[in-house]
């Protein structure tokens, strides 16, 4: 695995395994250097397919991978029917492997204190809004008390900038979420906190054990790819799976 990469810094059991990519170890030339894992931004289709060889180096078998719609559908990594249009996928099955792409939204890991099902979901603000991590617990179908959650590489805190529309969704489903809002120096604007929010609704739910949250892809442009940042760019992927070898 790439030195680069990153490992999550959680309470998983044994049996789980996670990891996030950077834009480091892949083959792609800029403005999709390096690691460039999204066959949808325009990158060279054989780049990827290599950076893609690169990433399945390390895991049991070819990952679930998703046609991200910013919606809150959830499927199961052993049964996936092609590339679906979803932006959360769960698996009770070992070797079965989760994933999401992003560039900035705000993929969530999940798994339970039993190591019997893990989950992978895409939250950008329009999926987080709408309940795609509310799914994707209810997906793993385990006691919310016992789901294990990591926030990996999102916009952070200083450089996501909102509309007053996006901040009124989310009070309007709890006012507790004014609290991720600040006023932004643009006129009408905030600056919203993306794992904030995140942490709030996994909270809500019951999911009390919550690490990660403390990485900002726009900010951090040797690690990160970021759609806000530079527009045209690369994806990362956030993986997770039950390890085959351990029963």
């Amino acid at each position: 695995m790439s030195a680069a990469w990153i490992r999550p810094d959680w309470p998983a059991p044994a049996r789980v395994r996670a990891l996030s990519t950077t834009r480091s170890g892949g083959v792609s030339l800029p403005p999709y250097d390096s690691l460039n894992l999204g066959v949808h931004v325009g990158d060279q289709p054989a780049d990827v397919a290599a950076n893609r060889a690169v990433l399945r180096g390390e895991l049991p078998g070819e990952p679930c991978w998703l046609n991200q719609v910013h919606g809150t559908r959830v499927v199961d990594a052993a049964h996936p029917d092609g590339v679906p249009d979803a932006d959360a996928v769960v698996s009770r099955s070992a070797g079965a492997v989760c994933v999401v792409m992003t560039a900035d939204c705000l993929p969530v890991l999940l798994c339970d204190r039993a190591g019997s099902v893990v989950g992978a979901a895409h939250a950008g603000w329009r999926g987080l809004q709408g309940g795609v991590i509310e799914a994707t617990v209810a997906a793993m179908q385990v006691p919310p008390s016992e789901v294990i959650a990591w926030l990996g590489p999102a916009i952070g805190p200083t450089a996501f900038e909102v509309g007053d529309e996006v901040r009124a969704a989310f009070v309007a489903d709890a006012a507790a979420a004014a609290l991720a809002f600040q006023p932004s120096a643009t006129p009408g604007k905030w600056l919203a906190d993306i794992y904030l929010l995140a942490r709030q609704r996994l909270q809500a739910l019951g999911v009390n054990s919550v690490s990660g949250g403390d990485l900002c892809t726009v900010t951090d442009r040797q690690r990160f790819f970021s759609y806000r940042r530079d527009g045209v760019t690369g994806r990362m992927a956030s993986l997770i799976w039950l390890d085959p070898a351990c029963r």
